[in-house]
């Protein structure tokens, strides 16, 4: 399948597929998405502490990326979990220009870190990050009562409605501890009636650039 690489419209880039006419990030802006969802709506509930993180779409690894300089400002201990079923590929990251339009000290070494290490394995990418990166198919996960928070990123429901079914929240349900938060920029009702129906706690937030609003579940 045919993938590009856009610039969105804060000047960061993402990866467009004109055969489902979708990007891996708003087109309102990857970087301005990113810390509204997960950063601003998720990352920020937590500082001072370990933090076990899990990801459903790794993707570009923005999100692991910008969470792991984050996980400096917030003295937070990070366990990051990226799940992918399809890697991006090596020509598709030397295209992408996160590490010039973020403002991190070392920003393309930490991005190249994250992209170079093997799949399957844990690496410390940081004193404070680590990282493990797994090829997997999202029903295959079977953690249960590991992580605090989970970054929801997958495709959205409207070209992969099996991903955002009670089957997959109940995954999320069971994978993260008691207290633990689920954030994800849609804010479909069926995706709001499947995780209530698995057990979540359900809130509608103010949306990212280009969103009226996204969802925020928590497991009490």
């Amino acid at each position: 399948m045919k993938r590009e690489i856009i610039i969105t419209a804060d000047g960061s880039t993402t990866i467009y597929i004109p055969e489902w006419d979708e990007q891996y990030h708003s087109k309102h802006g990857a970087i301005q998405e990113a810390y509204h969802v997960f950063i601003k709506s998720g990352l920020s509930l937590f500082e001072n502490r370990n933090i076990s993180i899990l990801e459903i779409g790794f993707g570009t690894g923005l999100n692991a990326l910008i969470t792991s300089f984050e996980a400096q400002k917030r003295i937070l201990n990070v366990n990051y979990v990226g799940v992918e079923a399809y890697p991006i590929l090596q020509e598709e990251l030397e295209k992408l220009n996160y590490s010039s339009e973020l403002d991190f000290e070392n920003c393309k070494e930490v991005f190249n870190k994250i992209h170079s290490i093997d799949w399957e394995n844990q690496y410390k990418v940081s004193d404070d990050f680590q990282l493990t990166k797994r090829k997997q198919f999202f029903d295959d996960i079977e953690d249960e009562n590991r992580y605090d928070l989970i970054y929801f990123d997958a495709f959205g429901a409207r070209l992969q409605p099996e991903l955002w079914t009670e089957s997959i929240f109940k995954k999320m349900y069971d994978s993260l501890r008691f207290g633990g938060v689920l954030v994800t920029y849609s804010a479909k009702g069926s995706v709001r009636r499947a995780m209530i129906t698995v057990g979540f706690v359900v809130e509608r937030l103010e949306g990212p650039p280009g969103k009226r609003e996204m969802l925020r579940a928590k497991k009490i």
